[in-house]
């Protein structure tokens, strides 16, 4: 019997974890101002959401909408804000950057990696905005503690991406190509059974989670179908 696979669930604060947990999530992503595509949230919330569940959380480390990480004053507040969430008890986190060539901007993603004491981290969808996405996997194949790509095969959605996540797939295991796939990014259910097919195992879902809205909570009952649809 294959393992289960990760469903993955965007969270602002911890009525939304509660309500994921209890869908079935097996992990968290934790955000704040999703208007901005999440960003960091505070290490009060933080603790917060880890006093109310008992899933993996993983925690972004972005400090403002977009790709670019900004300069070293920028890059340095990032370093403090993982410190302190480290600090805090977070084990897990998310981030990804590119630098002005659409390459991956290793200084920064190097300089924050070093403050995560090898903590496991996803590698988010700046990878979908990359000039060459495999160049990209293998210049950050060694970086201590990356397990997976958050991604949708291509900017606009999982729908246009889904013959660059169906061969991506296909070359697991090759150098840059070790980390897992979590599918996310204009998501659809319908999407599920073909990338289950080749081998997919990692989905993230976030406003699908929310049949009201951004401005609504968590829905335990949305989050429970899409667990269905994942386990098959």
């Amino acid at each position: 019997m294959s393992k289960r696979a990760v469903l993955e669930v965007i969270a602002l604060d911890a009525r939304d974890a509660v309500a994921a947990q209890a869908g079935g999530a097996d992990r968290l992503e934790l955000v704040t101002d999703m208007a901005a595509d999440g960003l960091t949230p505070g290490v009060a919330a933080f603790a917060d959401i880890r006093a109310a569940v008992d899933v993996s959380l993983r925690v972004m480390l972005r400090a403002s909408d977009g790709f670019a990480a900004g300069d070293a004053d920028a890059v340095a507040a990032l370093v403090r804000d993982a410190r302190a969430l480290r600090a805090e008890g977070a084990d897990e986190f998310v981030l990804g950057f590119l630098d002005e060539t659409g390459g991956p901007d290793l200084r920064a993603v190097e300089e924050i990696v070093g403050a995560l004491d090898g903590a496991p981290w996803t590698f988010h969808r700046a990878i979908d905005r990359a000039a060459d996405r495999d160049a990209l996997r293998k210049q950050l194949a060694d970086l201590p503690g990356l397990d997976t790509y958050l991604t949708a095969g291509a900017a606009t959605g999982v729908t246009d991406g889904l013959p660059v996540l169906l061969a991506e797939a296909a070359r697991a295991g090759e150098p840059g190509y070790r980390q897992q796939i979590l599918v996310g990014g204009g998501l659809e259910l319908g999407h599920v059974p073909q990338l289950r097919a080749v081998g997919i195992d990692a989905f993230h879902i976030g406003g699908a989670a929310r049949p009201q809205g951004w401005g609504a909570p968590v829905s335990a009952e949305a989050v429970a179908f899409w667990r269905a649809v994942v386990d098959g």
